[in-house]
């Protein structure tokens, strides 16, 4: 997994600071940022965080590059609908090199990792051999169309490879960019970096946290799962471990 933070609103904390200092003054929103030293806009974001005033860090956005993962994890993070997503496609990209993600508890298990393999495998030769079969009867059909003949080895391709890539598996890798806001960023934080989530977007929310906590470390300071910050909301589902995730945070804080 490879994740880079490529993009954010410049100078967020002063953003988010001056948008919320704005509800409760009737100063205008520039002369309230001039006003506004880093000392001044970590304390004030901190008082936000305490009194739940989230709706200024919407205010904020930042971008991540990752790949890397596979399309189960895609499965997931498409399900937080206040973002927006750019992935690969595997309508219009054929997979020449076929990567796939392989979960940590098949890896450390041979005969399971063998017989993940051997699976990968088989996926990949139907894949190749649906994309050949389908390419050559697309070509032709294009061909006595009076399509050229180049024209229509491309044309066939892209017809092909939409229907063969119904075998890859939920492993298969894919990248993406996608950007988040800061509030919902803290939920996807709350929800993803709880030892309940899912393995591998738990890794890549942990990743995220990171990154935005260097770049906007006042904002972020108490983002993470929800346990970092108060009792775990799971109840009798919870994994016990509130204090080794605060110990995380703030190693890595």
């Amino acid at each position: 997994m490879h994740v880079e933070l490529v993009d954010h609103t410049p100078d967020p904390e002063r953003l988010v600071a001056a948008a919320a200092k704005l509800c409760y003054s009737d100063t205008g929103a520039r002369a309230l940022e001039e006003g506004l030293t880093p000392d001044k806009t970590a304390r004030f974001l901190d008082m936000l965080t305490e009194l739940g005033h989230e709706s200024p860090i919407e205010h904020a956005s930042f971008t991540f590059a990752v790949e890397g993962v596979s399309r189960s994890l895609l499965a997931q993070i498409t399900r937080h609908r206040i973002a927006s997503f750019s992935v690969q496609s595997q309508r219009y990209v054929k997979k020449n090199d076929f990567v796939y993600i392989t979960p940590p508890e098949i890896e450390k298990d041979p005969e399971a990792l063998g017989r993940y393999r051997a699976a990968m495998d088989a996926c990949y030769r139907s894949y190749l051999e649906l994309t050949d079969t389908l390419q050559a009867r697309h070509a032709a059909e294009l061909a006595a169309q009076g399509v050229p003949e180049k024209q229509a080895r491309a044309r066939a391709e892209k017809m092909a490879i939409e229907d063969a890539r119904y075998v890859l598996p939920n492993a298969c890798e894919t990248k993406l960019m996608m950007t988040m806001n800061a509030r919902s960023l803290y939920n996807f934080f709350r929800l993803r970096c709880c030892n309940r989530a899912q393995w591998e977007i738990r890794a890549l929310a942990w990743e995220m946290l990171f990154l935005c906590r260097a770049a906007a470390p006042a904002l972020f300071a108490k983002a993470g799962p929800a346990c970092l910050n108060g009792p775990c909301p799971e109840g009798k589902m919870s994994c016990g471990k509130a204090d080794e995730m605060r110990r995380k945070s703030a190693r890595n804080g």
